[in-house]
């Protein structure tokens, strides 16, 4: 366990960009953390196992080369991304103890973590976007969403979402870290570095309101016009039978957009309105919104989409399913 006092804080005021962070694992539980790491352990395992095979799956499956596929296999590789992003400082916390870190080995981390982050709402807009034209367009959905299409999308989220961050993050290494140089995570993220920084954080700040607004806010919005049109059209239909069939058709969008955003909000909120609260409720809370989602989709999807669950079924069973299809 890490401890500090008012030398060490001096000492280490000016020190700027050769300056050390130090991640924190679960306070309190230093003893245990090797079992605490198994949790852990299995979360990483699952999440990356179950998206590469919903990648391998789709890309076998010729009959899957759709676009509600092709997005959904953006979705895993973004799932994979933040899964990587965060392994590494993890895995060195718990298993060997190692907390230190340098500032610009920080950065690099919270790019990728903000980055995929960032992506994965993007990939939901798409998604939603997706469905919208399936049930309100149904006719046109193939000449809309054409593979050319599909690649054009993906390129643009990539582009929009990586050039947004360096703007803000570039400024950290120049910040002078006069304060308890302990993180809150096992990880660095933005909102967690500026806090420990003396120097001036007010751009970064306004910045990162701007990137919640700009990006969270209009994904999150296009989300929710998406389906109050889609609702807007499934009402439209006659029969009770195909409102459900048209409805379930969405049900894992809408698992995978609750899974990130509910996450996401409660971080935020735990930041801004419980600062004072248990160190515990704020690691929580940022493993939920980081560790959940990888998780959780592959599961999702494989329960909710016949196809993805039969691909699963013969990668796992393959004698028992191939005796169902004879």
């Amino acid at each position: 366990m890490i401890t500090w006092d008012s030398s060490v804080a001096d000492s280490n005021s000016s020190i700027g960009q050769s300056a050390s962070l130090y991640l924190t694992g679960i306070p309190g539980y230093e003893n245990v953390r090797h079992f605490i790491s198994i949790p852990f352990c299995l979360l990483y395992l699952i999440g990356i196992v179950g998206n590469c095979l919903i990648l391998h799956i789709i890309h076998m499956n010729k009959s899957l080369h759709e676009p509600m596929y092709y997005f959904l296999a953006m979705l895993s590789l973004t799932d994979m991304g933040m899964s990587i992003s965060t392994l590494p400082t993890v895995l060195k916390v718990f298993w060997f103890d190692s907390r230190e870190i340098g500032v610009n080995a920080c950065v690099v981390q919270m790019y990728f973590i903000h980055t995929f982050s960032l992506m994965e709402s993007a990939v939901l807009l798409a998604m939603a976007f997706d469905r919208y034209v399936a049930i309100c367009d149904p006719l046109r959905y193939s000449s809309k969403l054409t593979p050319q299409r599909i690649v054009y999308i993906g390129v643009f989220i990539v582009i929009r979402c990586s050039i947004v961050l360096p703007v803000v993050l570039v400024r950290i290494p120049t910040f002078s870290f006069c304060h308890s140089h302990v993180l809150s995570h096992s990880y660095c993220l933005h909102q967690d570095v500026i806090r420990l920084a003396c120097s001036d954080i007010s751009f970064n700040i306004l910045y990162g309101l701007f990137v919640v607004a700009f990006y969270w806010g209009i994904d999150s919005l296009g989300i929710l016009i998406s389906y109050a049109f889609i609702l807007q059209s499934v009402l439209g239909i006659a029969s009770q039978q195909g409102k459900l069939k048209a409805l379930n058709t969405c049900a894992s969008h809408i698992c995978a957009v609750l899974i990130l955003y509910v996450p996401m909000i409660g971080l935020s909120l735990v930041h801004r309105y419980a600062k004072h609260s248990s160190p515990i409720c704020h690691i929580t809370m940022a493993n939920i919104y980081l560790l959940v989602p990888p998780v959780l989709n592959p599961i999702i999807y494989s329960i909710k989409t016949k196809q993805i669950r039969q691909g699963f079924l013969k990668i796992l069973l393959p004698k028992r399913v191939g005796l169902t299809h004879t």
